[in-house]
């Protein structure tokens, strides 16, 4: 988060695979004005929706139940400053899916995909953090 750190101000963020919003609620502590949150799964969605309330962040915070890459997939270009993933690493291919999504339609200005160290998603820089690695796109 340190790294988009600079970006996050004002910033209009998308939380791809959401899970409990880890992610989006840290982008929203450090000045993000929204986050849409996206998740599938019943459980995240429902842990989600208690950690937004807890926050009380509910007015900045939109929570989509949706498949993530479908959801990615149908976005205008630009729709957000900087969008956040973290796959399931049992979806093996959702990194690589998710930055080739990214070069069709640049979905936001930044895209930082989280994901297992030993698979390449093909992004423009990375950092490996021992077994995982987040993988950096920018928009042209």
């Amino acid at each position: 988060m340190s790294i988009l750190s600079d970006a996050l101000p004002g910033a209009r963020v998308l939380d791809l695979f959401a899970g409990s919003g880890a992610l989006g609620l840290e982008a929203l502590s450090r000045g993000a004005a929204s986050v849409d949150f996206v998740d599938i799964a019943p459980r995240s969605i429902a842990a989600l929706k208690s950690n937004i309330d807890s926050l009380g962040v509910g007015e900045v915070a939109r929570v989509h139940r949706a498949d993530a890459l479908r959801f990615a997939a149908r976005l205008a270009p630009l729709s957000y400053d900087v969008a956040f993933a973290d796959p399931p690493y049992t979806i093996g291919t959702a990194a690589t899916d998710l930055v080739r999504s990214f070069r069709e339609t640049p979905f936001a200005r930044i895209l930082a995909v989280e994901h297992a160290s030993d698979t390449d998603p093909g992004g423009d820089q990375s950092r490996r953090y021992g077994d995982t690695t987040i993988t950096f796109c920018y928009a042209p």
